[in-house]
């Protein structure tokens, strides 16, 4: 049996339930997995503090753990909250953004540290996000005044067929600049260039001279394809995006069945 250093674990749709919430069986099994020495890392599209409460219930500060957080925009060490790795925004397209979103009607928002910052702090979609999240949403009198370049992502959010349009309009205008994609019909997520957590991921293998061989990525959606390909070990749920599925080496349990903790048993 192959001798695992690095265990990465997508967030929703993965290591937690459909009520954004860790079992007691996964919880245990991550635990006494860190306790044996093997490190652990969160890695999600979600915003850092949004992945906060998580590594907080898995001790990720206690065993010098890992938050991936933007889908690869930033590495942080949780136990000593030093930034390994950052990729953020151009500062000359956040007012393009701002300019959009209003054009059209809808909501903007972006990050800092635990709150989200928003003009429309009672959009139902802006709502969603901090439920999503467990943040609190800081209202804005003035958006490009309030936030604090630069930024590692700014979201969209509204209808999913007003969506459509803005997602092709933005796309075309910001070309080379920004990647824009749909990470639910009502989000639009607005991100650098080049995100992807298997990139990221090596910055991180690198620094820990753990070899990709060493490692198990554990995921479910279409971001999560490129570490589990990446990995020496890349496993799918049962539940995962079906692209997923035939990339992965191994698939396991759903995440309503602990799946998480049933790769661990197997592979750990």
């Amino acid at each position: 049996m192959n001798s695992y250093k690095m265990l990465v674990l997508d967030l929703d749709g993965t290591l937690t339930n459909a009520n954004k919430e860790i079992s007691t069986r996964n919880r245990e099994a991550l635990i006494q997995l860190q306790e044996k020495g093997v490190l652990l890392v969160l890695a999600s599209g979600r915003p850092t503090y949004g992945i906060v409460p998580l590594a907080e219930e898995l001790q990720l500060e206690h065993f010098g753990g890992y938050i991936l957080s933007y889908n690869g925009g930033e590495i942080i060490d949780w136990s000593n909250r030093t930034k390994l790795f950052e990729n953020v925004l151009p500062n000359g397209v956040i007012p393009h953004l701002y300019a959009c979103a209003n054009r059209h009607q809808v909501a903007i928002l972006t990050y800092d540290q635990q709150y989200i910052v928003t003009e429309h702090p009672n959009d139902p979609y802006v709502g969603k996000e901090a439920f999503l999240n467990k943040m609190k949403v800081r209202s804005s009198a003035n958006f490009l005044k309030d936030i604090r370049l630069p930024l590692p992502k700014c979201l969209i959010v509204g209808d999913p067929d007003q969506l459509i349009s803005i997602e092709e309009e933005l796309s075309v205008a910001l070309e080379g600049e920004i990647s824009v994609y749909r990470s639910e019909p009502y989000f639009l997520e607005l991100v650098p260039l080049g995100i992807d957590k298997a990139q990221s991921l090596a910055v991180l293998l690198n620094k820990r001279g753990i070899a990709r061989e060493e490692m198990v990525a554990v995921g479910d959606g279409y971001n999560d394809l490129s570490m589990i390909q990446f990995a020496g070990m890349g496993v799918a749920m049962a539940n995962a995006q079906e692209a997923v599925k035939q990339a992965a080496d191994y698939i396991t349990l759903s995440n309503e069945e602990d799946g998480v903790a049933a790769v661990i048993e197997r592979f750990f």
